[in-house]
């Protein structure tokens, strides 16, 4: 047991994103290592099909176990929603997505039962944030809005934008006309953008952001099983892998990461 409690987490998305999620594990869990992958090569994922997204995820997951990893975070609200639930069923190892943590806490928060979604196309279309906050309380409306606009944006490090001030403002506006009192950031890119959204929804509308959800979920799962790592920090805790762009894929680690990247290695993940 000892031995699978030092084995690191695998985290895995199409891209850079997914680092928030990274983000949130290595503040709330800081014994915990992690072999990180951002499909860089195969970005985005909001744009394509079910069989698509599956594939991807099946091989990364095969990839993840040749670093034996004890558990998997799907960091990545479009695979979690399209395909976590086929690769979960594949494997003997403990896998947890973002959507499920965000859900519940959303349904927590939420007082007149109107809970606004932004995501990827694919993540609003596949309706699993309103199946799983619906199983809670059916009464609760779920307001979905594809913000296509919002991932290369941020990755253009636009997080202040008067463009992406913009942009923001006209994919909110209908949500707010509803009168939702809680938005989930469904996309791990968009807790970026928390205080430019913050500004715009102001005080009566709460965020929720499943990153920082899905690392205190992970947390319980580990204890629940037995493989929590405690104990010291390790001097080299994190590793980085890419299928492309290792160069951006650092830069953009670095200056959302409170760990200072030093290597991102690149694989060519088809192989697996």
């Amino acid at each position: 047991m000892k031995q699978i409690k030092d084995a690191p987490i695998g985290v895995f998305d199409s891209g850079v994103g997914g680092l928030t999620v990274a983000r949130e594990i290595m503040r709330n869990l800081p014994y915990e290592k992690i072999v990180y992958f951002g499909d860089t090569a195969r970005v985005p994922y909001g744009s394509k099909s079910k069989e698509t997204i599956i594939r991807y995820s099946r091989q990364i997951v095969r990839f993840l176990k040749t670093q034996e990893v004890k558990a998997i975070v799907v960091a990545c609200n479009t695979a979690s929603a399209l395909a976590l639930e086929t690769i979960s069923k594949e494997t003997d190892l403990p896998m947890i997505g973002v959507v499920e943590p965000g859900a519940k806490v959303a349904v927590e928060t939420t007082r007149n039962k109107k809970i606004g979604l932004i995501g990827t196309r694919a993540t609003v279309k596949s309706g699993l944030y309103q199946r799983v906050i619906q199983k809670e309380d059916p009464q609760i409306q779920v307001i979905g809005q594809p913000c296509p606009l919002f991932v290369p944006l941020v990755e253009e490090g636009w997080l202040k934008d008067e463009i992406t001030l913009e942009v923001a403002k006209r994919y909110l506006d209908p949500l707010l006309a509803q009168d939702i009192d809680t938005l989930i950031l469904g996309c791990t890119h968009y807790p970026l953008l928390r205080s430019l959204l913050k500004g715009l929804v102001g005080d009566q509308v709460t965020l929720v952001n499943p990153a920082y959800e899905t690392a205190l979920a992970l947390g319980r799962m580990l204890e629940d099983k037995g493989i929590l790592r405690e104990g010291k920090e390790e001097e080299f805790p994190y590793r980085f892998f890419v299928s492309d762009e290792e160069e951006h894929f650092q830069q953009f680690a670095n200056s959302i990461l409170p760990y200072d990247v030093k290597t991102t290695e690149q694989i060519r993940i088809e192989e697996y």
